[in-house]
């Protein structure tokens, strides 16, 4: 089978699948490429609510397919990083679903995404020191803001695997579920964050991702919504809210490239 990225949309949650099931899910170069534009998609798309990135099978991501490093090591490093970047800047939720094997690159897909959700005996590496690459400082700084400098340093000098229980002390997972447990969960998950207000969730993702200046403009954007007027209403009236503020009405400029390559909707 050849490695792709695959998507399906169900009800308002995006799915997309790592598969690339000969090098447990290693990202090679087209694959980085493909990432951004089917992200563009997603996010234009007025049926998403919040996204979720897993991988086929019973492993995450292995990272990146190291033939592409051979071939040219800044490249592939540019191209991983611009899908991180991608990932990290989708406008609605996102939450990474990991099984088995999550490394290199994949630590750097699961670090971008919003929330993270892992099996347990899922193992998290960082792997650089171990190919003589040098992190770039934004992935490096996304990886401190996440679990502090002290656990940063001991990933990336070391290399070495760690598991879901110091995953979850450290802050790299949020939720660990035990075997089997994982997919019901993320789907119950996912169901309870398209339920609220996607207004509230974009200016909570700025803010919380060091945005200072934009305090002004979501003011302006919740007075406007009609998402403060429905949350009260409902909550008074004992009924589930229907929000209806939505990040693409208000970015027009997402989702102006389609997904390319090999994607498939399944």
């Amino acid at each position: 089978m050849e490695p792709e990225l695959q998507h399906r949309v169900t009800g308002a949650v995006a799915t997309v699948v790592v598969r690339h099931p000969a090098k447990r899910n290693a990202m090679t170069a087209a694959m980085w490429r493909e990432l951004p534009p089917l992200l563009d998609a997603l996010a234009a798309d007025p049926a998403v609510r919040a996204l979720v990135l897993t991988g086929a099978g019973g492993t995450f991501c292995a990272g990146a397919d190291i033939s592409t490093l051979r071939r040219s090591p800044e490249e592939a490093q540019r191209l991983a990083q611009d899908a991180e970047e991608a990932l990290a800047a989708f406008p609605k939720p996102t939450l990474a679903a990991v099984r088995g094997h999550c490394v290199g690159g994949g630590v750097q897909l699961a670090a971008a995404c919003d929330l993270r959700f892992a099996e347990e005996g899922a193992l998290f590496g960082v792997t650089p020191a171990k190919l003589g690459i040098v992190y770039p400082a934004s992935t490096t700084r996304r990886l401190v803001a996440l679990v502090g400098p002290a656990t940063t340093k001991y990933l990336l000098f070391s290399g070495e695997l760690i598991g879901t229980e110091r995953a979850l002390r450290t802050g790299l997972v949020d939720e660990v579920l035990p075997v089997g447990g994982l997919a019901a969960r993320v789907e119950e998950f996912t169901r309870v964050l398209a339920a609220r207000s996607g207004l509230t969730q974009a200016a909570a993702k700025e803010f919380a991702d060091g945005r200072t200046d934009r305090d002004g403009f979501w003011t302006a954007q919740a007075r406007g919504s009609g998402d403060t007027a429905e949350g009260v209403a409902a909550f008074l009236e004992r009924r589930e809210p229907r929000f209806t503020w939505s990040a693409e009405r208000t970015f027009p400029a997402l989702g102006r490239t389609g997904p390319s390559g090999p994607s498939h909707t399944y």
